[in-house]
């Protein structure tokens, strides 16, 4: 049996959550433990490996990539999950990022456009041993009403408003997070709902990949053509 500190991957890991997460102010206990013990590397393609514990985003294929630590922490930290909470993860890419709300809570849904994603993240997760997740490839934006209501909702795309059906589907007391703003730099918005009210407030800046949809970037391929 092996100790917790006996492979390089995992010093590497501790090391990821002590220097970029918990000493830029991320205090949540629950997400550093977590985000102590899940093998991101494991949620990476293999040249990139190497990498997976750094400060940044990676390619993870399709114009798509795996969010960068801090990030994961923080948008995890701002919505509060708990054990029993039913979480919706929009744009779960390789399933990192699912992989952490999962440990955290009772049921993750998690919505990613790329099939090729969602079969590689469904692997990667049974690899790892997480089985409360559902998975389904379709448009994130306009979340999974046929699960809903949930009592967090995350989106790792930037959007250019926040998405009305994302709203519509929390429970009162629910809570969302997603980054708001143009193409090429966006905002993270909270926001937690209070029977038919909506209080949002502001977060840090970030960039992520634009999220593609009815309620997202729908004429995104235009744009770059």
């Amino acid at each position: 049996m092996s100790t917790p500190f006996t492979d390089e991957m995992t010093v590497r890991r501790h090391q990821m959550v002590r220097d970029q997460i918990a000493n830029r102010g991320v205090r949540d206990f629950r997400v550093l433990e977590v985000m102590r013990r899940i093998p991101r590397h494991e949620f990476v393609a293999e040249p990139y490996r190497s990498q997976a514990y750094g400060d940044r985003p990676l390619p993870i294929g399709g114009g798509q990539t795996i969010s960068q630590p801090y990030m994961v922490a923080v948008m995890t930290e701002a919505l509060s999950v708990g054990r029993g909470d039913r979480v919706l993860d929009v744009g779960s890419g390789s399933g990192y990022q699912t992989a952490v709300l999962a440990s955290l809570a009772e049921l993750v849904v998690a919505v990613e456009q790329d099939p090729s994603l969602v079969k590689d993240a469904h692997a990667t997760l049974q690899r790892v041993g997480i089985t409360n997740v559902l998975m389904r490839a379709g448009d994130g934006s306009v979340g999974a009403p046929e699960h809903q209501p949930f009592d967090a909702i995350l989106v790792a795309a930037g959007a250019p408003s926040i998405p009305k059906p994302l709203l519509a589907q929390l429970k009162d007391g629910g809570r969302l997070v997603v980054p708001v703003g143009s193409l090429s730099s966006q905002r993270l918005v909270i926001i937690r709902r209070n029977g038919d009210r909506y209080v949002e407030r502001s977060g840090c800046g970030c960039v992520f990949v634009p999220l593609v949809g009815q309620h997202g970037w729908e004429d995104f391929g235009s744009k770059m053509t």
